[in-house]
């Protein structure tokens, strides 16, 4: 993994963070919807641009407590991806497969894990196969259920709700 990093941005401030470099800098909060896309957007630039030549799908693990954020955050993420259908959580379904029409990417996979209870139900799936394909874009809900799962160069968003409904995004 990288060196952390946190995104807290606010109106004012967020027109300084167009380049990816600023985002390892300079921490800030979300203090609404529109802020929160605003983080997608620079976030997935970032993803995007720093794709090495890595074996496999390029995935990212969102955490935090329930109604944290996280789903809105992959909410936002699939918009800036010009996804069309509604994007909503699967948690019942556990996974929801999009395309998506990228330079080298065809799908984006939306993964819930909150009520699996151990890595081997992932297998049933198609895991291996998910993360196996470098036109996979990965982003899993709850990696911390499945964390022996996870691939080793996966990269993690940690989010937390203040009492105030600001969000922090923390990136690593």
């Amino acid at each position: 993994m990288h060196g952390a990093y946190s995104v807290m941005v606010s109106t004012r401030v967020c027109g300084t963070l167009g380049s990816s470099s600023n985002l390892d800098r300079h921490p800030m909060i979300s203090k609404n919807i529109k802020e929160t896309e605003k983080i997608a957007k620079i976030f997935l630039n970032k993803l995007l641009k720093s794709k090495k030549k890595l074996k496999g799908a390029l995935v990212v693990g969102l955490s935090g407590d329930l109604g944290s954020g996280k789903t809105a955050f992959t909410k936002s993420v699939a918009k800036h991806l010009d996804i069309k259908d509604r994007v909503f959580s699967p948690t019942y379904v556990i996974i929801k497969k999009y395309p998506i029409k990228l330079e080298n990417y065809k799908f984006f996979f939306h993964i819930d894990a909150y009520r699996l209870e151990h890595e081997k139900e992932l297998l049933h799936l198609g895991w291996e196969e998910i993360i196996n394909n470098n036109e996979h874009l990965v982003f899993i809900e709850w990696p911390e259920n499945i964390s022996k799962a996870m691939p080793k160069n996966s990269k993690y968003i940690y989010i937390s709700s203040k009492d105030s409904g600001h969000r922090n995004f923390k990136f690593k």
